[in-house]
């Protein structure tokens, strides 16, 4: 019996809030450090910790999966990161602002990571297999959108702040107190939009499945065919990655005398949540279209080789500083800003950020696979904390090896730390036409 789930109206909103989230949390603090004048090294190790949530959120995700349900969870979540953010933007001005904001960063992390949880058990629980398929493509542009609203229009709203006070702790402040009540407005929007779904399926389902305990959950996964190659294409597919994202800004952010390519916090923002934004909904969508269309099996190869091979460009960059420009007019709180934008800096950005859609929907419909079956919302979320786990520890040293390399070097190392993921995903076994939609 199908449930009447109206995925349009609240499927991208959803995500949106599971992104952000994260985003502001371990792409835009970094940033935010940057400008405040904390090093790479600490801004390396201190913000990578902050993935030790989502690492470690396999060991609540069963009481998510057993008690309540999911929507409330979710929706209790999402407004404890609003007011964790609210709270940031109150400490910036002290003297000890990044011991504290950190600390109530971990706060959110922690909400963040439940929010996931109970999010992708929602999705999974309310949409029918097809749908699924069909849908993943939405759902990771919609998560990337969010992360690109961070780095784009909120590092643009900070960069703005920082010209019209002249006062970076105060323009981050208030840029986190804006983050706080968009947060807010999205916890709403999904309490009155997503769908009380969870009574119905227990009501339509003829066959009982006994509860398990949080232990049997927990095991099961484990029990899994080819769980030790699963664990290692997880922990490495995102090993250049996890490097890359946590020094990419520095070294947009960084005088070029010092390797990096000198642009202001607003030029970030401007690339990535304009050019950056377009070309990842596109790669988003289409990423989803053609693994509805085809199945996985057909796409994995390429997606991965999608997503991985654009980390050249910032090899080049890195390597070559090449030198042009061209003006970019944007109109925003009744002002116009020109920009003068690198075109092959902006260039590599799109080409990375279409990259990363469109592959990167291959390896979450991989662990979708992984964790089909019984308990599927503590599956999703073991796979997924090993993800972070793969994430988090690379990412903490990112800051020593970029230094000890310097930036040319450097992404040649995190080119060269994406091949062990694309060779372990060739041993993998599944159905070639898993996530394929049915023509019945």
């Amino acid at each position: 019996m199908k449930i009447d789930n109206r995925p349009w109206y609240w499927i991208p909103v959803l995500n949106f809030a599971s992104g952000l989230p994260y985003a502001i949390i371990i792409s835009v603090s970094v940033i935010m450090y940057k400008n405040l004048g904390i090093n790479n090294e600490d801004i390396g190790i201190y913000t990578s910790l902050l993935y030790l949530p989502w690492v470690i959120k396999p060991l609540w995700s069963p009481f998510i999966d057993l008690y309540s349900t999911k929507r409330k969870w979710f929706l209790s979540m999402q407004l404890l990161i609003s007011v964790a953010f609210l709270i940031v933007g109150l400490t910036i001005p002290l003297s000890n602002f990044f011991v504290i904001s950190l600390a109530v960063f971990w706060v959110a992390a922690f909400a963040s990571a439940s929010n996931d949880v109970a999010s992708d058990g929602f999705y999974m629980l309310a949409l029918e297999k097809e749908q699924q398929s069909f849908f993943l493509g939405i759902r990771s542009t919609f998560y990337r959108l969010s992360m690109l609203t961070g780095n784009g229009l909120i590092v643009v709203i900070a960069g703005y702040l920082e010209h019209e006070y002249g006062d970076k702790q105060k323009a981050w402040s208030y840029t986190m107190v804006v983050v706080g009540f968009i947060m807010a407005v999205i916890t709403i929007y999904n309490y009155f939009s997503t769908p009380k779904i969870e009574t119905k399926i227990v009501e339509t389902k003829t066959d009982s499945v006994p509860s398990k305990s949080f232990g049997a959950v927990f095991a099961t996964f484990f029990q899994k065919k080819q769980i030790g190659l699963i664990l290692a294409f997880i922990l490495l597919f995102r090993l250049g990655e996890s490097q890359l994202l946590k020094m990419l800004t520095p070294f947009l952010i960084d005088p070029i005398s010092a390797g990096g390519m000198g642009l202001t916090t607003q030029d970030v923002g401007v690339i990535y949540g304009t050019f950056g934004v377009s070309a990842l909904v596109i790669g988003g969508v289409l990423g989803g279209i053609v693994i509805s269309r085809d199945g996985l099996g057909k796409w994995m190869l390429p997606m991965i080789l999608i997503m991985h091979l654009p980390i050249i460009g910032f090899v080049l960059l890195a390597n070559f500083h090449p030198v042009s420009a061209f003006n970019l007019h944007v109109e925003m709180f009744h002002y116009t800003f020109d920009y003068v934008l690198n075109p092959y800096i902006t260039s590599v950005v799109i080409i990375e950020q279409f990259g990363y859609g469109f592959g990167f929907a291959a390896f979450m419909m991989y662990l979708i696979y992984v964790a089909d079956g019984e308990s599927k919302t503590s599956h999703y979320s073991i796979a997924t904390g090993f993800m972070a786990l793969g994430m988090m520890i690379p990412g903490m040293l990112s800051g020593y090896i970029q230094e000890y390399l310097g930036y040319g070097n450097f992404f040649i190392w995190v080119f060269l730390a994406t091949i062990p993921g694309l060779i372990l995903s060739r041993f993998l076994i599944f159905p070639a036409d898993f996530g394929k939609k049915s023509d019945i």
